[in-house]
């Protein structure tokens, strides 16, 4: 990760390569890890002096919470498309009660991931109004 600046000199935290590693044990109990990147990801948090961390904020740093909001429902939409790709892999071996439940958890994150998007909406909608 490195940081620049955009147009009006405020920093921006970006990345570029989205990689980060994966642990995965398996049945048989060797462990492995490997690289895993999240294609298409891009996240651009502005920091306009104000960390909505900080009292002196007063929750008004819409910016900042609509790059967060976005970035973590793409984030779990990223990750439900992994579980639902395990299931498959799970079903293949046999093991369909397991297959069976990381897709109702998928389901589960799918209703989560829903309300997150409604929620990003009506921050954007506010954040034109203001």
């Amino acid at each position: 990760m490195h940081l620049v600046k955009d147009e009006n000199g405020h920093v921006i935290s970006h990345a570029h390569d989205g990689e980060h590693t994966h642990e995965h044990v398996h049945t048989d109990g060797n462990v492995h890890t490997h690289e895993h990147t999240h294609e298409g990801e891009h996240d651009h948090v502005h920091a306009h002096g104000c960390d909505c961390r900080n009292e002196k904020c007063n929750g008004s740093c819409a910016d900042e919470t609509t790059a967060l909001l976005n970035y973590m429902l793409q984030h779990n939409q990223h990750h439900a498309e992994e579980l639902d790709q395990m299931a498959k892999n799970l079903r293949k071996l046999g093991m369909e009660d397991a297959a069976r439940t990381i897709e109702e958890g998928v389901a589960d994150f799918q209703k989560g991931n829903m309300r997150l998007s409604l929620a990003l909406t009506l921050v954007k909608e506010h954040q034109k109004e203001a």
